[in-house]
């Protein structure tokens, strides 16, 4: 596991790649433990960069009340690429599964 956080409704880095480092980013689960229709957003962003819509993996995509989404795939983030999420209400957790190589 890279990371796991609660999503706020502002973007927050929850994965930074360390110096001298690249991480392979294989899954993404995202799970809306509300009684509403969440809104997410996810950005793989570049070193230098800011998370929006040139860099998102997810932008404005609606996840419906107690349901779960998993991306799984093949991304590559070189040293201090970094991972921003946030959600437009507050109740959303991701986990992000991957690893890390020198």
């Amino acid at each position: 596991k890279l990371a796991q956080a609660a999503m706020t409704t502002s973007y927050a880095t929850v994965y930074t790649t360390p110096t001298t480092v690249r991480t392979f980013v294989k899954d993404l689960d995202i799970i809306n433990t509300t009684s509403a229709i969440v809104h997410i957003y996810v950005s793989l962003v570049p070193y230098g960069g800011t998370a929006g819509t040139s860099n998102a993996l997810f932008y404005y995509n609606a996840l419906p009340a107690y349901t779960t989404v998993q991306w799984s795939g093949a991304q590559l983030l070189n040293e201090g690429d970094f991972i921003s999420v946030k959600a437009s209400a507050v109740g959303c957790t991701i986990t992000i599964s991957g690893a890390e190589a020198i």
